[in-house]
């Protein structure tokens, strides 16, 4: 098994300062490494040095030597990486080549050049290893973000990699999710390969994790085993924006929240919903409905002033609800009011704004402070809008890449920069698709401050999300699909 090293390293991407300096540090055979930190402290960086993204793919410049055995970055091609390094992104479907599963399995065989039989041999292995025979012969979009990330896990792993790196790999899954992903983990440990997690949440892998490091501005701040790192205090990890190490009593409060319903309201709800069935569907010969998914809703009532958490396993429904809550696709039966009237698809999307799971789809500008601007309307003060648009860049830490591209900021800031564009718009109904995915804990709490306070503001606000943290410390209730 190969030792991973980044000895001396300072690494700035093109026209960027640099995301890592002075950076040393060693990966053991067979350690599992918790790479953690808030976020763009540089996590993302130390894994594309891993597995020879960087430079190569994330151009920049590298001082210093990032090396996996006989591979170095920059010197070594990333298809030199191959067979020696696996990597897990926090949205799978970034590194998907085929649209079926099973193909998308021994694709990394297929490229290296592997004969059939052996490819036949390293996938079945692979099901086999990791218990996914279910997964075989399925379409990958079909599939839910659980069923993704193993999918991923199981590719990245099919040629025998002696190191993994994962990157936010939790950022968008439930908890049973990250059950099987911890398990999977598991597995690759007890065969003695090297795992790289760069990570904010702690507690779902805290007892595979040999050794904590920690990342501040770029640099390495701290190094612990796992007893020394269990043993700091609770508030000094909160303060290096990390989340809890055991989040029991947050899911209990969350189950409490879950079986005392919805909170009622004053007056008329901001959205109502009545006998909604919600989900999609395919059409074959003679336009007959083929597949696809339904979902009856029981009936929903969301109250100016109230944040309301929903929450489900992965592929219940959750996104398909709120993106017919929106508007931007039927329902396919029932009814849903706004303000107390039947709502068009038109007035759903004209009365909402939404915060989508992506943010990548959301983000047009060429500008941090242009993303706000867009949702200016024409007759709109000028110098207000700027002084409001500032004021939530403000609020959110972005002010200082007001500037910047969105592309060029890290998962974590993109998510903020979503937000923020969300309540620009002053909408009445804003609807968060998992806001919090790839947030360190004081962007969490900063996020569910700035919610709290939107609603406060009269307006209803409804977050899809798996975060039990966010979840017992801000919301009013929980609609459990």
């Amino acid at each position: 098994m190969p030792t991973a090293s980044l000895t001396d390293v300072t690494f700035a991407y093109d026209g960027r300062p640099p995301a890592l300096t002075d950076v040393t540090a060693t990966f053991a055979p067979g350690e599992c490494v918790m790479v953690t930190g808030r976020s763009g402290c540089g996590k993302t960086t130390v894994t594309r040095l891993l597995n020879g993204l960087a430079p190569e793919h994330f151009a920049g410049r590298l001082d210093g030597e990032a090396r996996v055995g006989g591979l170095v970055a920059g010197q070594s091609s990333v298809q030199d990486y191959n067979g020696t390094v696996g990597s897990v992104f926090q949205n799978p479907k970034t590194q998907y080549f085929h649209a079926n599963s099973t193909d998308e399995l021994s694709f990394p065989c297929e490229n290296a050049g592997l004969p059939s039989g052996e490819i036949h041999g390293r996938v079945r292995r692979a099901i086999m290893r990791f218990g996914i025979p279910h997964l075989l012969d399925r379409n990958v979009m079909e599939l839910s973000g659980g069923q993704q990330q193993q999918l991923a896990v199981a590719a990245a792993t099919v040629l025998d990699p002696g190191v993994l790196v994962l990157d936010e790999p939790t950022g968008n899954l439930d908890a049973d999710a990250m059950v099987r992903l911890h398990d999977m983990l598991a597995e690759l440990k007890r065969d003695g390969v090297t795992i790289v997690i760069a990570e904010h949440r702690l507690a779902w892998c805290a007892d595979l994790v040999d050794r904590y490091v920690l990342v501040e501005d770029g640099r390495i701040a701290g190094s612990w085993d796992a007893c020394e790192f269990a043993a700091l205090p609770a508030e000094r990890r909160r303060e290096w924006g990390l989340r809890a190490l055991d989040v029991t009593s947050a899911r209990e409060a969350t189950a409490r929240l879950v079986e005392r319903g919805l909170p009622g309201g004053e007056g008329t709800p901001v959205l109502a919903t009545h006998d909604l069935v919600v989900g999609y569907g395919r059409r074959g010969l003679l336009r007959r409905r083929v597949g696809g998914f339904a979902k009856a809703v029981p009936d929903l009532q969301l109250f100016a002033g109230q944040m309301v958490g929903l929450m489900g396993r992965n592929g219940a429904g959750k996104s398909t609800l709120v993106r017919t809550l929106c508007g931007l696709q039927p329902a396919c039966e029932g009814r849903i009011e706004l303000d107390g009237r039947p709502a068009s698809r038109r007035a759903l999307t004209r009365g909402a704004a939404l915060v989508m799971q992506d943010v990548h789809y959301q983000l047009f500008a060429d500008s941090v402070r242009g993303e706000l601007m867009a949702e200016v309307r024409d007759g709109d003060d000028g110098d207000e809008a700027r002084a409001k648009c500032d004021g939530l860049l403000r609020d959110l830490d972005l002010l200082d890449l007001a500037d910047r591209h969105p592309m060029s900021l890290s998962g974590g800031q993109q998510q903020r920069l979503a937000i923020a564009t969300a309540l620009m718009a002053g909408k009445r109904f804003v609807v968060l698709d998992e806001p919090t995915s790839g947030l360190d804990h004081a962007h969490m709490m900063q996020v569910g401050r700035l919610l709290r306070r939107l609603a406060d503001r009269s307006v209803a606000v409804l977050v899809v999300t798996h975060d039990d943290e966010l979840v017992a410390q801000w919301c009013d209730g929980v609609v459990a699909l």
